[in-house]
């Protein structure tokens, strides 16, 4: 997977759309290739603002002071003006960006609890098994991030003061089941090779649904 991360990119957008969009009073979104575009926003873009502007009414008495485009924007993203590009650092916007895309995202890792569901049914009836021999959704989800096609949408500050909160969008789904089914199986064999405490007689009903599920069976030393 691709991963972006807002605080090293910068979203350049052509200024003439940019500005036409911020003078139209209208709702319009930017997307993270610096696209403009209109509602209904589409699910498969990824956003780092939608909204309309509104630019404050001049008044005879006091002449209001012609707001910046970052304050136009909300305040919390850096903008900059070079010659007919308007260049955007969105990071933040996090919040805002997360509100945006969350809905449309494969997994949500903003949170300090990590990913613990796939919205992908079959994904998630996976991860679901796969719980029950110890392999958890963030190993999954880096075998997906290693594997296969999509996106990580996300902010990550490196060194001493380490942050990570990110969104995953994925765009090979048929190699992400088929990447974590097939990991799942090797791990799950592996743990029954080499723990012998897991024995026909020992096994709970969820070890042996999700043994079924993935066509794993004991070895032969245990199966009595």
């Amino acid at each position: 997977m691709k991963k972006f991360n807002l605080i090293k990119e910068i979203i350049s957008i052509e200024k003439p759309p940019f500005m036409a969009a911020i003078n139209s009073a209208k709702p319009f979104g930017i997307t993270i290739e610096g696209e403009i575009v209109t509602p209904p926003y589409e699910s498969d873009k990824r956003y780092i603002f939608q909204g309309s502007v509104s630019r404050p009414a001049p008044s005879p008495m006091m002449p209001a002071k012609q707001p910046g485009l970052a304050e136009l924007l909300g305040g919390k993203m850096q903008v900059v003006e070079v010659e007919d590009r308007i260049l955007i650092k969105a990071a933040g916007n996090w919040q805002e960006i997360i509100r945006y895309n969350l809905p449309n995202a494969d997994y949500d890792d903003t949170t300090g609890d990590g990913v613990d569901e796939f919205t992908d049914s079959e994904l998630e009836t996976i991860g679901w098994h796969a719980a029950e021999f110890g392999i958890t959704y963030r190993e999954l989800v880096d075998i997906i991030e290693d594997h296969c096609d999509g996106l990580l949408l996300c902010i990550e500050r490196e060194g001493e003061n380490y942050q990570f909160s990110g969104m995953g969008f994925i765009d090979d789904m048929p190699c992400a089941r088929t990447r974590c089914f097939d990991h799942c199986v090797r791990r799950i064999t592996e743990t029954l090779e080499k723990d012998a405490s897991y024995t026909e007689a020992n096994l709970t009903g969820d070890e042996k649904e999700a043994l079924a599920f993935f066509g794993v069976t004991l070895p032969d030393s245990a199966a009595g």
